[in-house]
């Protein structure tokens, strides 16, 4: 393990001035290039003690810009365009690069590393992402899938797009045997 002193907040590890122990992967891969902590040495302690008081104030006035910006495009809603299957699953899916590529054309301006979602968007529909505007500030943004313009707006409204399989000529074959297997 190796010992860091946090210069931010990092989701799930500290707050900024903390001294934590991670793994040295985590530090050589993440925490130290991102410059997101320096090494735990006596004479990095006493320079980030020194250096505090304007690394807070740097972190106050960012937070406090990224807090404007959140309130400026609260509500924001993106709309994707995407084929998709009868079913409503997408035949790729919705990565956090198609969703910054489309907040950039809707006015937010956000790096992909910063759109936060678990897992890509694989079905048609609404769904919630955060976009981490600052550690400390997250932005809520709605993303509609659809497979056109008209079939996002009828999402927006609250429609039901997804539509059931229709039958196929084989199922309905299977139908018209097994109601004439019942007539004997």
């Amino acid at each position: 393990m190796i010992e860091l002193i946090l210069k931010q907040r990092v989701d799930k590890l500290g707050q900024m001035g903390e001294v934590v122990k991670v793994r040295p992967g985590y530090a050589r891969n993440y925490l130290l290039p991102l410059g997101k902590a320096i090494r735990a040495t006596k004479d990095n302690l006493k320079a980030f003690e020194a250096q505090r008081a304007q690394l807070e104030a740097e972190n106050l006035k960012r937070r406090e810009e990224a807090e404007r910006i959140a309130e400026r495009v609260a509500g924001l809603s993106v709309i994707l365009i995407r084929q998709a299957g009868e079913s409503g699953n997408l035949y790729g899916s919705v990565s956090p690069r198609d969703i910054a590529d489309a907040a950039k054309d809707a006015g937010l301006t956000v790096a992909r590393s910063q759109v936060l979602l678990p897992q890509p968007i694989k079905m048609l529909g609404i769904t919630t992402v955060n976009i981490e505007l600052h550690p400390e500030v997250l932005l809520p943004i709605q993303v509609n899938v659809a497979r056109s313009q008209e079939e996002a707006e009828r999402q927006a409204r609250g429609e039901e797009i997804v539509r059931e399989e229709e039958p196929t000529l084989e199922d309905e074959l299977r139908a018209e045997i097994g109601a004439a297997m019942e007539e004997r």
